[in-house]
């Protein structure tokens, strides 16, 4: 165990095997309790978390057209560690792309039904569309990838460029110097581990759950414990076997095959679907959301309604935040060998616009079967936003087969989410001289090994919240990282600043 950090591994493990204890033991009280801390910081911190994302989306853009854009990341010789399209593809996977495959047909139904009560907007009218739309591309497209690039970038600089250690405390040594990163780097990185372990599991439970309903639809049986142990136990041994094959093998796999599947539902759907629709519909929301970027990013316009507010867009801003900063670990190391204007692109820009055509296709759909017989909003008001999608593809021809479709395509989603994201957990347990002197086979074998066990831990807390006691409590715990996480974050877009001005003769070329 001495290649481990003790505190960054057993800390935050520990934290959420309490968590799920608590949980357990009390459920209703349980959630009582974490929402009204989440319910606290976003009443308190609402404004710093829309402000700051916006900072985020005005740096990337800035770094893009600085002379920083130009540098590659690990200097002029550095190889890449994976194709273009490869790349691509595991930045999707690694993101929102869990989140786009079960809330693009979910969250338009929610404002369009139910738009902020202080917008002025009536509930299911045009207005109330493009609304619906505008705000799915607010919430999963420019300033959610910003979150994510903004710590992915100042840490592959600070570690290829710099030499900086594989830790949060890397780039953020640039501001408060290195002697206070050193002595808070432990804790800085244990905080993200729990937010993004815990998220993880509440995550893989909602999917346990939609994965184990289809299941048991199509085969006309209950959706029991016994069947989501079973799903939780393929997806866990999927992506064992994927991390033993390494990262240019598995990941890369699982996300190729996880873009292209995406690709094809997209076309299925398009072809068989209100075409028409989808891309007027998509005009519109895409017009709307360029209009009100501005003033929903700083708290004015739909925003201004905190209540709404809190339950989406700042909500969201501080789920990303909770999740970004180990991500941002694996994102940084796999982006070796190109340029940060590459980076931006490959990151951002690019995720972006396919979210953009993803959300056309799917909300616009979803909207448009729902004016015409209301059976999706029905689904979603009697069985949750997780069935929505299921109810979605029975109305497209051909329902017998989708949703065995959307089944494996869920299952690869999550085995991919799963193991890029545990990648970077492994990584950063590892201790400094461990990853920086031992040789590259025993180092995988080490990440390999702690993969394993955050896989089991993380499937096991998965299983007990959705068999016994619900995965509201163990998210809503997760969430409330979104608040070190936001200081986290802003201190490395300070480092990214400083990178791109003051500190740019420091940066290996």
């Amino acid at each position: 165990m001495s290649k481990f950090r003790k505190f960054v591994t057993f800390g935050p493990m520990l934290l959420l095997l309490l968590g799920v204890a608590l949980s357990f033991a009390d459920p209703q009280q349980f959630l009582t309790a974490v929402s009204a801390a989440n319910s606290w910081i976003l009443k308190h911190f609402s404004d710093a978390f829309n402000w700051a994302s916006f900072a985020f989306v005005v740096t990337i853009a800035g770094v893009w057209f600085s002379k920083l854009g130009a540098m590659k990341i690990g200097g002029a010789d550095a190889q890449p560690l994976l194709s273009k399209w490869n790349w691509f593809a595991i930045t999707l996977c690694t993101t929102i792309a869990i989140g786009i495959l079960f809330w693009a047909t979910a969250e338009p139904l929610y404002h369009f039904h139910q738009p902020p009560s202080l917008s002025g907007i009536e509930p299911a009218s045009l207005a109330a569309q493009k609304f619906a739309m505008s705000s799915l591309f607010m919430h999963w497209t420019i300033t959610p990838y910003a979150i994510y690039s903004i710590p992915s970038l100042a840490f592959a600089l600070a570690y290829y460029n710099l030499g900086k250690s594989f830790s949060l405390a890397g780039p953020i040594s640039l501001v408060v110097g290195q002697n206070a990163a050193t002595r808070g780097r432990h804790i800085i990185d244990a905080v993200a581990v729990f937010s993004l372990v815990a998220g993880l599991s509440a995550t893989l439970g909602v999917g346990v759950l939609s994965i184990s309903s289809g299941i048991a639809d199509a085969f006309g049986v209950q959706a029991s414990a016994p069947i989501m142990a079973f799903v939780v136990i393929a997806i866990v041994a999927a992506f064992t076997v994927s991390s033993v094959s390494g990262l240019m093998n598995g990941i890369r796999l699982l996300s190729d095959w996880n873009v292209r599947f995406f690709i094809v539902l997209c076309a299925v759907v398009v072809v068989v679907g209100p075409a028409g629709k989808m891309l007027a519909f998509g005009l519109q929301g895409v017009g709307d959301f360029v209009l009100e970027f501005l003033p929903r990013s700083i708290g004015e316009g739909a925003t201004a309604d905190k209540v709404w507010a809190y339950s989406w867009t700042t909500f969201y801003w501080a789920n990303w935040m909770a999740w970004a900063p180990v991500t941002a670990l694996f994102l940084g190391r796999i982006a070796k060998g190109y340029t940060v204007r590459q980076f931006i692109l490959f990151n951002l820009v690019l995720p972006s616009t396919f979210a953009v055509v993803w959300m056309s296709i799917f909300g616009a759909s979803a909207i448009e079967m729902d004016k015409a017989s209301g059976l999706l909003w029905a689904s979603l008001q009697s069985e949750g936003p997780e069935r929505v999608v299921y109810a979605f593809f029975s109305q497209l021809p051909g329902a017998a087969v989708w949703p065995f479709a959307f089944i494996l395509l869920s299952f690869v989603c999550f085995v991919t989410a799963a193991d890029s994201n545990t990648e970077a957990v492994a990584s950063i347990c590892l201790k400094d001289d461990e990853h920086q002197e031992i040789a590259d086979e025993d180092k995988q074998k080490s990440i390999q090994a702690l993969k394993i066990s955050w896989a089991v831990i993380i499937g096991a807390t998965a299983w007990i919240m959705v068999s016994f006691s619900g995965v509201d409590g163990v998210r809503m715990l997760s969430n409330l990282g979104g608040l070190p996480a936001l200081f986290i974050i802003l201190f490395m877009n300070a480092a990214l600043i400083l990178m791109a001005t003051r500190k740019f003769h420091l940066l290996k070329k």
